[in-house]
């Protein structure tokens, strides 16, 4: 019988998502704009330009979709991943 602990971390790894800064930066580095993630998730544009700014957080089922997509994205873009220290 699989361990319980490690069903209860793959639900909540496969909902985690990076920063808002890293959402953008990992979207950029793979061409793609707001409007194709928006398409490819089933969600209005204005809704990944929240995202991206912080401003409101997916719900569950787009959240999986998007955590998805960006960790998808992470590892094609390794570099794009990694959290640019801020600039206050």
């Amino acid at each position: 019988m699989p361990d319980p602990l490690r069903r209860v971390d793959a639900l909540v790894d496969a909902d985690t998502l990076p920063s808002p800064r890293v959402r953008q930066q990992l979207r950029v580095a793979a061409g793609l704009t707001q409007a194709e993630v928006a398409d490819a998730i089933g969600v209005q544009r204005v809704a990944v330009a929240r995202w991206e700014a912080g401003l409101t957080q997916p719900h569950r089922g787009n959240r999986l979709k998007y955590a998805h997509l960006l960790r998808r994205l992470a590892t094609k873009y390794p570099d794009a991943a990694k959290e640019a220290p801020s600039e206050d």
